[in-house]
C-alpha cells in the first residue's frame, strides 16, 4: 500500500489524502509548486516525480470490501 505522507518534504506544508502531490519511487513527497521548482527531479535519489494518485476512501473501507469479497464473492460484496 501506498504510503500517504501528510507533508510536503521540502516545505513541510500540509497535504490531505485527497490533495494534489509528487512522489518518487521511494515515495518522497512533495507538493506541486515545490516540485515544480524542483523541475520534477527528486532531491533525495535524483528519481522523477509523478502525480500521486489520492486517497478517495479509507483504508478501512477499502479492506472490508476486500474481505466481503473474498468470504461471499464479489457479486455479493
Amino acid at each position: 500500500m501506498l504510503k500517504m505522507k501528510p507533508k510536503c518534504e521540502a516545505c513541510l506544508g500540509k497535504l490531505s489524502h485527497t490533495a494534489e502531490a509528487y512522489i518518487c519511487s521511494f515515495e518522497c513527497t512533495f507538493c506541486t509548486p515545490c516540485s515544480n521548482s524542483m523541475a520534477f527531479v527528486c532531491p533525495n535519489c535524483s528519481g522523477e516525480l509523478l502525480k500521486r494518485p489520492k486517497r478517495i476512501r479509507s483504508v478501512v473501507d477499502v479492506a472490508a470490501s476486500q474481505l466481503k469479497q473474498k468470504l461471499f464473492g464479489k457479486n455479493n460484496a
